[in-house]
């Protein structure tokens, strides 16, 4: 009787076995498959992270801290002031470039008025020369008419028409007007030497003025530059953001070109996630993604694919690989994929720069 029970507990479970058994496979195909097709549209990583933009605050001049205006972890509008630096040293810079244009400037003047005086006098030589000339012209019809007077009274002497008074007198006029006409032509030629002397003396003069303006320019050139160092003694906010690695207190005698601070923008953030090159087939621009932040478990952010990068993530590292060698192994590579925010999936900026994320591209998305 027992011996009957076994044998139909066995065939019980024999066939409930031929049962489940298909039953699982079945199941588990069921469940293969939909986990490949699952895969196959949602293309995951841990290999990435936020990233941002973050503005480096160095100061391009040197000099000592005077005040600095924020703390970590300030937000900051931008344009606010973040830090100044001491300006005395500068101010005497552009008071004396100051005084240096202002002589260079003074200078300029006195050519300008050398070069006034020397064209008055000019014009008033070539006055005088108007005036010896038209002396000349009255002393030459003078000459002219004691010539003809002399003639006249000597062939009347010659007649006995006249005395020899009058004929001396004819010839002391003719010598007077010989002697007036040479003086007024010793005069045109003084006047001609000193004509040429003062053009000369003009020229000279303006041709000065031209290093004189380039001098200028150069004192000009100087005190902007003075005033731009001046300006540079205070520094303001690049950008809208939160202070980060404050590194500088008030005091501090700083170089420039040194690292101050940082400034995170927040309003500008987005992922960076380096996907193998093998997952990327299908991705493109446009498709959404979910994004699941390691410090907020549960919560998932939204965003889509923006860009793929040009190269893989070696062969922009500083030693980029040299495959060209004896030894070659093949390795998968990993190229950046920038994946941006939906606008309103963070609007308290709960996400910080190099937090790891997991993102999941819907390759049916688009």
């Amino acid at each position: 009787m027992e011996e009957n029970k076994g044998k139909a507990n066995n065939r019980r479970k024999k066939i409930a076995a031929f049962i489940i058994f298909p039953v699982l496979i079945v199941i588990g195909g069921v469940v293969l498959f939909f986990y490949r097709e699952y895969k196959a549209t949602h293309i995951s990583t841990d290999d990435a992270f936020v990233d941002g933009r973050v503005h480096i605050i160095a100061s391009k001049i040197p000099g000592t801290v005077k005040a600095i205006y924020v703390r970590d972890n300030q937000f900051v509008k931008k344009d606010d002031p973040i830090l100044e630096i001491d300006s005395i040293d500068y101010e005497v810079r552009v008071k004396e470039s100051q005084a240096g244009l202002e002589t260079e400037r003074a200078k300029l003047s006195e050519i300008r008025d050398k070069v006034d005086t020397a064209k008055k006098q000019l014009s008033g030589i070539m006055a005088s020369m108007e005036e010896a000339r038209a002396n000349l012209e009255l002393h030459e019809a003078n000459l002219r008419q004691a010539e003809v007077d002399l003639k006249r009274a000597e062939s009347l002497l010659k007649k006995e028409v006249i005395p020899k008074e009058q004929y001396d007198r004819a010839k002391t006029t003719y010598d007077v007007a010989v002697a007036q006409g040479k003086a007024a032509r010793e005069r045109i030629k003084q006047l001609g030497a000193s004509l040429e002397t003062q053009k000369s003396v003009i020229k000279q003069t303006e041709t000065s003025l031209i290093p004189q303006q380039a001098q200028i320019h150069q004192k000009d050139a100087i005190l902007q530059g003075a005033e731009l160092n001046r300006s540079y003694t205070k520094i303001f906010s690049p950008s809208e953001g939160y202070i980060a690695k404050k590194s500088v207190e008030v005091g501090n005698q700083i170089q420039s070109g040194q690292s101050l601070m940082a400034v995170v923008s927040l309003n500008d953030i987005w992922i960076t996630a380096n996907y193998k090159e093998t997952q990327l087939e299908r991705v493109k621009p446009g498709q959404k993604v979910k994004i699941k932040v390691d410090t907020f478990p549960g919560k998932v952010f939204d965003g889509k694919v923006e860009s793929v990068q040009a190269g893989t993530g070696a062969v922009f590292s500083l030693f980029p690989p040299e495959n060209a060698t004896g030894n070659y192994v093949k390795i998968v590579q990993r190229i950046p994929v920038k994946i941006i925010l939906d606008q309103n999936t963070d609007p308290s900026h709960h996400l910080r720069i190099g937090m790891s994320v997991v993102p999941t591209i819907l390759i049916n998305s688009k």
